[in-house]
């Protein structure tokens, strides 16, 4: 395999490429989703009301988590991860194409095809990224981080342009846009696919019956397809609202039985339990964090758009692009977490894994603080400037980025080797909750909830808070849990 003078294969600048225009099709999508939904009808949008929107906003993130775990089995156990990114990309593009058509029907069946694309596409890309290196070390590394690179230029340009689009000249249009970089991203597979021909084959499992796993997916897409076309129809009715609040509480009630089942019936050993224990506290530090954090897509948008004062001169800037301030904040500020990290280590006084989730859960926190005295001002003064919003993005994303890199690699280096892809579940299953939470708490501090904003805002600080000075106290007893892991 022919290497770049930087020493990388050539494969992960197609894959660099392609990720970079999912992710640009994917959050220039969710840039405009909330804001679709609640403009009113006469300007195109759903009429929708903020808590409603909210919900479905808060349904469709976790789904495209919760399709990641089935979208890794296809790609692994089917059609290799190879097709599994091809034909995941296809599937978006469709969904992105459907959503511009100007229906209630199709929009629902657009946000269901691009959740169901991108959890076939997420779990096999990074599967791809990874079988580039075989060899693992810093060279690894160094691609991971050019690919995580490639997710935020898509996603800041995405939110940037179909925002615009949306917002100012139609929102079919932002959605058309959004089809179009996906389709540029699987232009540019296809053309450059050579790069990646010795990866991302499917392999042959030993005793496993292919006839009967391809019988099963059938089925279960069978069903989906029934149940979509009996709620287009108008048969069933589904109030999501209640659906998501039936959500949130069967993800919690997933996540433990199946603790209580690892304790207490998996025949784990003492270390093993004991670092069960560690990956249960992160993923409640993992739910608090994104239900929080996802607010960028509904709440603080709404925000942004009702109470933010956006004219400059004769120009309004668009209200979706606060959501643009968080990749650019990722590339700005991503090299040097990692200057930070690398120094602190290089003196021995590099924090845990435990510390590092903490201080997200701190500056979560901090973030809400911002924003409630902000939505306070607002609701008693008038629109704010957008100062406020810009530095509660900013503090958010530095959690993310104590947060988000570590997290993954702790839950496999953490796993019983025997229940690693159940860990990956329960793992993802966290950010599920976290989207869901995300999407109720929005609902209750927009519309006719508004007046609470920044008492619930605050609540939010507080809880964020004390759970992540609990986590700080708590640091090096959970650090002694788990001996060997860093």
């Amino acid at each position: 395999m022919t290497s770049e003078p930087t020493g990388h294969p050539r494969g992960i600048y197609t894959l660099f490429f392609t990720e970079m225009w999912e992710r640009f099709s994917y959050y220039g999508m969710r840039a405009l989703l909330v804001l679709y939904m609640v403009a009113e009808v006469n300007r195109g949008g759903m009429g929708l009301t903020d808590e409603m929107a909210a919900a479905i906003y808060g349904l469709y993130t976790a789904l495209v988590y919760m399709t990641a775990l089935p979208g890794g089995w296809v790609g692994d156990r089917l059609i290799g991860a190879k097709s599994a990114v091809w034909w995941g990309g296809i599937i978006i593009a469709t969904g992105h194409v459907v959503l511009g058509l100007h229906s209630t029907q199709a929009f629902f069946i657009g946000l269901i095809l691009v959740a169901f694309g991108s959890g076939l596409l997420k779990s096999n890309m990074s599967a791809l990224v990874g079988q580039l290196y075989p060899e693992g070390g810093a060279r690894r590394d160094a691609g991971f981080t050019l690919f995580y690179m490639g997710i935020n230029v898509g996603a800041l340009f995405g939110q940037l342009l179909c925002g615009w689009l949306g917002e100012e000249v139609g929102w079919r249009w932002g959605f058309s846009a959004a089809a179009v970089g996906m389709f540029l991203g699987l232009v540019q597979f296809k053309f450059t696919h050579q790069h990646v021909a010795q990866i991302g084959e499917r392999v042959v499992h030993e005793g496993q019956n292919v006839r009967r796993e391809w019988t099963l997916l059938l089925l279960g897409l069978a069903g989906v397809v029934v149940l979509v076309g009996l709620g287009v129809a108008g048969i069933i009715h589904i109030d999501a609202i209640k659906f998501a609040h039936h959500t949130a509480w069967f993800i919690s009630g997933v996540a433990l039985l199946y603790f209580l089942w690892a304790f207490f019936l998996a025949k784990l050993g003492v270390v093993e339990k004991k670092r069960m224990v560690v990956i249960l506290v992160l993923f409640l530090a993992s739910a608090m964090f994104w239900a929080g954090f996802e607010q960028v897509g509904s709440s603080f948008s709404i925000f942004a758009e009702r109470y933010t004062l956006r004219k400059f001169g004769g120009w309004e800037v668009p209200a979706s692009w606060i959501q643009a301030l968080n990749p650019l904040c990722v590339i700005a500020l991503a090299p040097l977490v990692a200057l930070l990290w690398s120094r602190l280590a290089r003196s021995d006084r590099a924090p845990s894994l435990t510390t590092k989730m903490s201080w997200a859960l701190l500056m979560l926190a901090l973030g809400f603080v911002v924003a409630g005295w902000a939505a306070y001002r607002a609701l008693s003064m008038g629109p704010v400037w957008p100062t406020w919003l810009m530095s509660v993005v900013l503090l958010h994303t530095l959690g993310e980025l104590f947060l988000s890199p570590v997290g993954l690699s702790a839950v496999t280096k953490l796993s019983p080797p025997r229940l690693t892809g159940q860990m990956m579940g329960i793992w993802f299953l966290g950010s599920s909750l976290g989207d869901i939470l995300a999407g109720i708490l929005a609902g209750g501090v927009t519309g006719d909830a508004t007046a609470q904003m920044p008492e619930r805002f605050f609540h939010v600080a507080i809880t964020a808070g004390i759970s992540g000075v609990v986590l700080l106290i708590l640091a090096r007893w959970i650090t002694k849990l788990m001996p060997g892991i860093k």
